[in-house]
């Protein structure tokens, strides 16, 4: 075990940031989920439309849905693919799931067979819970298809009588990888109960309303929907899969929202063209990239001081790591904090084997229950990105995201960019370096560089730059392979073809001056 250097200095600003201990349930999902169940069985739980379930009606249809995983030869510990669109159905397959103790996999069946063979094959996952069972059927006929059917299912079945340790497997998220194999990351029942029982940076009681718009298989759909469910609130299901901002105003003001997670992005958007879309909600949570600060301090001046929440954390530590409520001016500064750490979860500034004093960059590592155990079926890769050190005598295990940052003196983190280039676009985790591998495979396309561009409104854009080894490199012909390869948020939004790709004086691609051709320069 390696020891970590610090000065007095730099132990001194860690340990102030770092007592964040808070006592939260020993228990799992299932459990507390039941137990607001017991509280509140005719509370509304799950709002879609024009449809409705209480506690206790979504409860019943989860117990008669898990009844059938146990027929199918689903045993606790094993993984169930989750394939059903946003709707009740899916707030009850998860349950189901949650409770026979397996563990959920999000699925998403537009993704390329290949891609989702791999994952499937991977998580070892052998049955499969769907609103499209014929489809998938035909597609995947190695798994257990079991259907999604609530007409067919009992709401007055009893709880299951097992019990599920708050160390086991909640859910696996994948998320792109940069030799073109996407990595698996489970996330334990204690990570996510840690996340939303009284968290630090948002109010979350039997009175929250929390809207689920992220896709779920992005990690902030834990947050929104067993934020809400283990508190005993309600959880509304955005009725669309694309956000327009006239209908989520008037989801927010029909649901009476009180707190809700957008996409660094879409926060840009509605601050451009629809700031009153929020006016009525409590908190507004945003994060997945970086803050700009214009879009920040028009947001401050127009909902006031604390009501937004800039939120970090990667995949790997359950959803949120730090939080940075904006409570006053952002001007001058450099770049809007990631914060404090929340609740049970601390953070590290770590260069050269030392810990960081303010002011000095190094890497942002996460400790505490929120982390995952590691990377599915990649040992490699879990050594080298989870570590355990001595820290002044306390052995920590550190997850090391790759991030890099500063403590400034009060504490507060700032973000300073990737040691690698890893990118987040609309809140996906994207390797460049894996869509690089799929385009580096057409056999007409010599050379290639993935970057990104941004757009005025601060949105970023995947743009990919391709230099052709016969006449058949067309834009068009690179996307179609690319959407045999990678899921359709990972394809560029722009290609072009390119002679060849200019190079900076010490040999890399010149990132600059092929931006400054589109007329973006950077």
């Amino acid at each position: 075990m390696d020891k970590i250097a610090f000065s007095e200095e730099a132990l001194s600003v860690h340990r102030k940031i770092n007592r964040t201990d808070a006592a939260y349930p020993e228990e799992s999902l299932k459990e507390l989920f039941e137990a607001a169940v017991d509280r509140r069985p005719e509370a509304v739980a799950v709002v879609h439309q024009e449809r409705t379930l209480t506690y206790r009606e979504l409860n019943g249809l989860a117990n008669s849905l898990s009844v059938r995983l146990a027929a199918a030869g689903v045993e606790p510990g094993h993984v169930v693919g989750l394939s059903v669109k946003r709707s009740p159905e899916m707030i009850v397959a998860m349950l189901a799931i949650i409770k026979r103790g397996a563990t959920y996999l999000p699925v998403d069946r537009t993704w390329p067979d290949d891609r989702l063979n791999g994952i499937l094959d991977r998580a070892g996952c052998t049955a499969l819970l769907t609103d499209a069972p014929d489809e998938l059927r035909a597609r995947f006929g190695q798994l257990r298809v079991v259907p999604v059917d609530p007409p067919t299912l009992d709401a007055d079945e009893k709880n299951p009588s097992l019990r599920v340790d708050p160390d086991s497997l909640a859910y696996i998220v994948f998320t792109s990888g940069s030799t073109g194999t996407p990595k698996g990351v489970p996330i334990r029942h204690r990570g996510v109960v840690r996340l939303v029982s009284d968290p630090s940076f948002v109010s979350l009681d039997e009175n929250a309303v929390v809207p689920q718009l992220a896709s779920v298989f992005f990690d902030a759909a834990a947050f929104e929907i067993w934020g809400a469910l283990l508190n005993g609130g309600t959880s509304v299901l955005y009725p669309s899969d694309h956000i327009r901002l006239s209908e989520l105003k008037r989801l927010v003001e029909r649901n009476g929202v009180t707190a809700l997670f957008i996409t660094t992005a879409l926060f840009n958007v509605i601050v451009d063209e629809a700031p009153g879309t929020l006016d009525s909600v409590r908190t507004i949570l945003t994060g997945g990239e970086a803050h700009s600060l214009g879009h920040i301090e028009r947001a401050r001046k127009h909902y006031g001081d604390g009501k937004v929440v800039s939120v970090y954390g990667p995949t790997e530590c359950s959803v949120f790591a730090t939080h940075y409520p904006v409570r006053s001016s952002v001007q001058g500064e450099s770049a809007l904090p990631i914060g404090l750490p929340i609740q049970n979860t601390s953070l590290y500034i770590v260069a050269d084997g030392a810990l960081c004093a303010p002011g000095e960059v190094g890497e942002v590592c996460l400790a505490g229950p929120g982390l995952s155990p590691g990377y599915l079926g990649m040992d490699e890769l879990t050594k080298k990105k989870y570590v355990e050190y001595d820290i002044d005598g306390e052995k920590v295990v550190l997850y090391h995201t790759g991030d890099r940052g500063f403590c400034r003196e009060d504490g507060n983190v700032v973000f300073q960019g990737r040691l690698d280039d890893q990118v987040k676009v609309n809140g996906f985790r994207i390797e460049l370096g894996e869509i690089t591998h799929f385009m580096n495979e057409v056999p007409y396309v010599k050379q290639s560089y993935v970057t990104t561009s941004e757009k005025e409104s601060g949105e970023k854009v995947v743009v990919a730059f391709v230099v052709p080894a016969d006449a058949d490199c067309t834009p068009q012909a690179c996307h179609d392979h690319l959407v045999t390869k990678v899921p359709r948020y990972m394809v560029p939004g722009e290609i072009h073809v390119r002679d060849s790709l200019p190079l900076t004086g010490s040999g890399k691609v010149d990132r600059k001056a092929l931006l400054a051709g589109l007329g973006n320069p950077e």
